[in-house]
């Protein structure tokens, strides 16, 4: 009699069972606890990225994989249900104090994964509340030990650091912190004041910098352009001159070869016939020439005795022609130089004559 019972309410939960099944696959999700739990209807399809800790006799038995899953009624009971996506939480507004004794109004945003559901649902109470209080309290002690301008400059450390602080402390309750991001810094109104004309006359000096730069820049260059210029004008005079002397040059030596060949040509004419009376005909024409220009270009006029007497003057030019040009003995170099020094002390002889002359009169 009792093995008929038994396989009778063999028969009922296999029937209970075969119509839960058919429910399931017809898209119907399994009925809920009022307390929000899903209720032990012996098949449990448990959604993906979800941890479902159930509990045997009121001890922990096994976390439920995502898929199928049989339990045990009356004995088996699901206690908690742990999401395993990322969570975002909004850390409330709240107060702290920085290093230079300035209160700041600041928010953030807190995003945390569980990693262990075994921990997140036996080692702390509430594990969002927790966390939250955790960050609260971070943030305060982490903007303690900074200054009000390191915290808008340092904003992506003092992140890290938050985040540090709260992997460490929420390692036992199955948790990790993903990130941090401070949302808001809102500062006391005189303090933003501050701020603002710390901010202007930093821009102002900064200017006040680059326009300092700017005509020292303009003043090298210009020193520069100034300094490249008279290096060019002193290179350029330089090869002036070089040209002008090498030009100078040229033209005394064109000169000096043309009075060569003139005198060579004249020395020429002279030897020919009637040479001396051609000298004495142009003698007699430039001192005439030179007569009539006395007292033109200075007042200061020197006159021989008998400036009329053109004949005497063309005879005393000729005698004084006459001595150099006396010729010695051909190949005789000391007939040479005494005959030369003869004549040339017979002509100073005749000039100083003529310079006594010219002071008598």
């Amino acid at each position: 009699m009792r093995r008929w019972e038994m396989l009778a309410r063999a028969a009922r939960g296999t029937g209970a069972l075969l119509l839960r099944g058919s429910l399931l696959a017809s898209g119907r999700a399994p009925r809920r606890a009022s307390s929000g739990l899903p209720r032990n209807t012996v098949v449990l399809f448990v959604p993906q990225q979800e941890a479902w800790v159930v509990e045997r006799m009121g001890r922990f038995h096994r976390i439920l994989e995502p898929g199928l899953n049989i339990l045990i009624p009356v004995l088996d009971r699901i206690r908690y249900v742990q999401s395993l996506k990322e969570i975002v939480i909004n850390v409330p507004e709240q107060s702290a104090v920085t290093l230079d004794n300035v209160t700041l109004q600041i928010d953030g945003v807190l995003y945390l994964r569980i990693m262990d559901p075994y921990k997140a649902s036996y080692g702390v109470e509430d594990p969002e509340y927790a966390v939250t209080q955790l960050a609260q309290t971070t943030m305060r002690s982490e903007l303690g030990k900074l200054s009000l301008d390191k915290v808008f400059r340092e904003r992506e450390s003092l992140n890290a650091s938050i985040v540090d602080a709260i992997n460490q402390a929420a390692d036992c309750w199955g948790i990790r912190c993903l990130r941090y991001e401070i949302k808001d810094i809102h500062v006391p109104p005189r303090v933003k004041e501050s701020m603002q004309m710390q901010v202007e006359a930093e821009r102002r000096k900064r200017a006040t910098v680059l326009e300092s730069e700017g005509t020292r820049e303009s003043a090298i260059n210009v020193a520069e352009g100034k300094k490249q210029a008279q290096i060019l004008a002193s290179e350029a005079e330089k090869a002036e001159q070089i040209n002008q002397a090498a030009g100078e040059a040229s033209a005394v030596l064109a000169k000096a070869k043309a009075k060569a060949e003139a005198i060579r040509i004249l020395a020429a004419a002279l030897t020919q016939h009637n040479g001396d009376a051609a000298a004495s005909l142009t003698v007699a024409e430039q001192y005439v020439s030179a007569f009539s220009k006395l007292a033109k270009d200075s007042n200061t006029i020197l006159l021989p005795s008998n400036p009329g007497d053109v004949t005497s003057m063309v005879a005393q030019a000729m005698g004084v022609y006459g001595a150099l040009t006396k010729a010695p003995v051909p190949g005789t170099p000391d007939s040479l130089s005494s005959g030369s020094s003869r004549d040339v002390q017979g002509t100073d002889a005749s000039l100083d004559e003529e310079l006594d002359r010219v002071k008598m009169s």
